[in-house]
């Protein structure tokens, strides 16, 4: 497949092809997370609760899968942009191992760490109990949504965003459909409370892995998987873990700020730590234009970076400003700036 587009359609249209559905898709995903509290709200205060107080933990997991596989795409992006393709292969390839080796690990930590955890919080058996059941079953799926976020970067790295936003729609829906059905039961099925919910987000998981191995074995890609035993270089290895390291800490960050509000609010009353957690997922809706662009432009700074086109670069950073602050003058005023001159506007823009 011919990358160059990249490299040589105008900005403006390209980042916003690239955007979009990335844009869409996060709006869905927000949905399903409101979507899964409506029903577990319905279960009983205790069960949501218990939600909230695995929900820091849980995002956890989220950042280290997907600040992993940022990593993944910007080296994957930079090196077809340089015209390695052997080198963007086995990035990819060692990454969905070395990801999914992650993916395993975390289960075991934070299975093991659970009780305790949620002791911190709380003393009430209920709240500990229905935390322990839902964080039981949602862990052992790490690995799955690991890798198929491994997935989502790779695709996501070559411009295929579409493949992208359909993969995760899916995997939204499935939750969203098996939620009621798992929660409160359906026909002859018994209800399994917050056990339904954690296989809903499981199974919804795994729906959007098959989706993605599927269409990647069905399509052609300028990357394949292409497992040496050489492995990966150390400037690979690098580059992965630079951006990965980064990334991961900038999404996961906010949990740990989640968890010692959590602390603070169960001394007063669990019913506070309930609507900050609502709040939390209600949130998510402020960030998802900036977010979805920032999804949408990953692919391509590493892809014109790798090949040398500093001045797309610089475009693509100008026209994603005008896009994510909704500024005119703000844009006009940065298409003049060096780099060095943006980056020392962002104090003056917070």
């Amino acid at each position: 497949m011919d990358q160059n587009y990249m490299k040589e359609r105008p900005v403006f249209p390209l980042v916003l092809a690239m955007s979009f559905p990335m844009v869409l898709s996060m709006l869905v995903n927000a949905l399903y997370n409101i979507v899964d509290s409506y029903f577990v709200a319905k279960i009983s205060e205790h069960a949501m609760t218990a939600l909230s107080l695995v929900f820091p933990i849980q995002n956890l997991v989220v950042a280290a899968g997907v600040g992993f596989g940022i990593g993944i795409n910007a080296a994957a992006a930079f090196y077809l942009g340089a015209g390695d393709g052997k080198k963007a292969d086995s990035v990819i390839s060692q990454g969905i191992v070395l990801n999914g080796l992650h993916g395993i690990g975390l289960t075991v930590v934070c299975t093991a760490i659970m009780p305790s955890f949620l002791g911190l919080f709380t003393e009430d058996p209920l709240v500990i109990g229905e935390g322990i059941a839902y964080s039981g079953i949602v862990f052992l799926f790490a690995a799955v949504q690991t890798v198929g976020v491994s997935f989502e970067k790779i695709f996501q790295s070559v411009g295929r965003m579409r493949v992208s936003m359909g993969c995760m729609l899916l995997g939204c829906i499935v939750n969203i459909v098996l939620d009621p059905i798992l929660i409160f039961g359906a026909g002859p099925m018994e209800g399994m409370g917050v056990r339904g919910a954690a296989i809903a987000t499981g199974v919804g998981q795994a729906a959007s892995l098959g989706a993605y191995v599927a269409i990647f074995l069905a399509k052609p890609l300028p990357v394949r998987l292409r497992l040496t035993k050489d492995g990966l270089k150390g400037d690979s290895y690098k580059r992965i873990y630079m951006v990965g390291i980064p990334a991961a800490l900038n999404i996961g960050l906010p949990s740990l700020l989640i968890t010692a509000l959590n602390g603070i609010l169960a001394e007063i009353s669990q019913v506070y730590v309930l609507i900050l957690g609502i709040y939390y997922k209600l949130q998510t809706f402020i960030y998802l234009t900036a977010n979805g662009i920032v999804q949408g432009i990953r692919p391509l700074v590493g892809f014109n970076y790798g090949a040398g086109r500093g001045d797309r670069v610089k475009g693509i950073l100008k026209v994603s400003l005008l896009l994510g602050g909704g500024s005119w003058p703000l844009a006009r005023q940065c298409a003049w700036c060096s780099p060095t001159a943006l980056w020392g506007c962002f104090p003056k823009i917070l």
